[in-house]
């Protein structure tokens, strides 16, 4: 059963992820460590599924934990790949239109939840390419440099990046039914809740 609190083992996992953020931007910048950056990050993206799975484990699911969670991953997904565009290990058009889809699907699901919408869990494809992402532009981050391996790194970082955005955009397409149906439900429930025979 869901429950109305915070401090869960979930959450705190969710917050030390998102404490970590700060690292990685000092790392990346004020140290100019790409390589230390690069797999800060990746760890970041590896350990999405640990929230999860301990709310599972423990019973600990929380009202909290199913905003938090979702909304922290989005942040540290946004930062980590404008930090890299900035650091110009990729190209600035690649690192638009990742961060373009995110931006569009973080708007339409507030003005969808404005509307009513009933909230929905993520698709499993969805934390898929999330997951890939978090894996490629570390990977592009790495392959910037010029040391041993680093073509070799580059070139899975792009076969993982293109791949990941392809799906991140028809897993968009592929919310748009959703998202207008709960907005449906969600309108419905609100109207049964208000109903005076409700």
């Amino acid at each position: 059963m869901t429950q109305r609190r915070w401090l869960t083992a979930p959450n705190a996992v969710t917050i030390v992820r998102l404490a970590c953020l700060p690292v990685f931007l000092w790392l990346l910048f004020a140290r100019d460590d790409r390589v230390s950056a690069a797999w800060l990050l990746a760890f970041l993206g590896a350990t999405d599924w640990v929230d999860g799975w301990l709310a599972r484990r423990l019973d600990q699911r929380s009202d909290v934990g199913e905003v938090l969670d979702p909304a922290v991953d989005r942040i540290l997904f946004i930062v980590g790949v404008g930090a890299i565009i900035v650091d110009g290990a990729v190209p600035r058009w690649f690192g638009i239109v990742v961060i373009a889809r995110e931006a569009i699907i973080a708007v339409v699901l507030l003005a969808a939840t404005a509307a009513g919408m009933k909230r929905f869990s993520v698709s499993r494809w969805g934390k898929n390419y999330t997951f890939a992402l978090m894996w490629a532009f570390p990977l592009l981050l790495l392959g910037a440099g010029a040391d041993r391996g680093s073509e070799f790194v580059r070139h899975a970082g792009w076969a993982i990046g293109v791949t990941g955005v392809i799906v991140s955009y028809v897993t968009a397409a592929a919310y748009g039914p959703i998202i207008v149906a709960n907005v449906r439900l969600g309108r419905a429930e609100r109207r049964e809740r208000l109903s005076p025979t409700g």
